[in-house]
This record gives structure tokens, C-alpha cells and sequence, in this order.
């Protein structure tokens, strides 16, 4: 499925005030119906002066859209804008816990319970 970008300000703006929004330690997400209809997944990112400075926002915002290629294109709903929102965690965190954060994120917001791997040295209930 292809990903658009958001380029108005006025789609941040519908997908903070009337989205559904998840939190997770490197990523939030809002999600909102698009005004297009039944177009293809549109995707925002955006990175405040809170994390860094340009070299390090820009580092967020490019690890954000390659993590939307990666989870968004095979678990994005039609139709819908996802506004992705960079933490301070995101530029310094391993890739993989970014797309497991991103990929929770999504699925919650689908209402699809996110998959429950054991941690680390846990043994599954018998």
C-alpha cells in the first residue's frame, strides 16, 4: 500500500484535535479519518525544538518515515491520516524497538490487540 505524505497544516492540525492518539516511549501516534475519502494511508511526521537541535530533529524525522514505510504500509488502515510525533528517545533508540513501538501504536489505535512477545529470559505459562 503507498504512503502519502501530509503537507498541510490544517491535517496536523484535524489529526491532533479530532484524532485517536497512542503513546509509546519513542513515538506517538495520531490517527484520523482523512478528508479524501478513500484514499491511501497519508503520513505526517513531525519533530518539536524540545529534542535538539535541526541535525537532530531532522535524524528523528527520517527515522520516523522509514519506520512508517516498514510498519504502515503492510498494517495502515485506507483512508487514514497518521500523524507521527518524535520523542526523545527516537533518534538515540535501536531501530527494531522504534518499528515494535510504532507497529503497538498502530495496532492499538485498529483496536487489534499488539503482539505480545515474553521479555527476555521469561518462560511462557504452561
Amino acid at each position: 500500500m503507498p504512503l502519502n505524505p501530509i503537507t498541510e497544516r490544517r491535517d496536523f492540525l484535524r489529526a491532533a484535535r479530532q484524532g485517536q492518539k497512542a503513546a509509546r516511549s519513542t513515538v506517538v501516534v495520531q490517527a484520523v479519518p482523512n478528508r479524501l475519502g478513500a484514499a491511501p494511508v497519508r503520513v505526517g511526521v513531525t519533530a518539536t525544538k524540545k529534542l535538539g537541535g535541526a541535525v537532530v530533529r531532522n535524524r528523528v524525522k527520517r527515522r520516523l518515515r522509514e519506520a512508517a514505510r516498514a510498519v504502515l504500509s503492510e498494517r495502515g488502515e485506507a483512508g487514514t491520516d497518521y500523524v507521527l510525533i518524535g520523542r526523545k528517545d527516537t533518534a538515540a533508540c535501536d531501530y527494531g524497538r522504534l518499528v515494535r513501538d510504532l507497529r503497538a501504536a498502530v495496532e492499538q489505535l485498529a483496536g487489534r490487540a499488539p503482539e505480545r512477545r515474553p521479555r527476555h529470559g521469561s518462560h511462557p505459562r504452561r
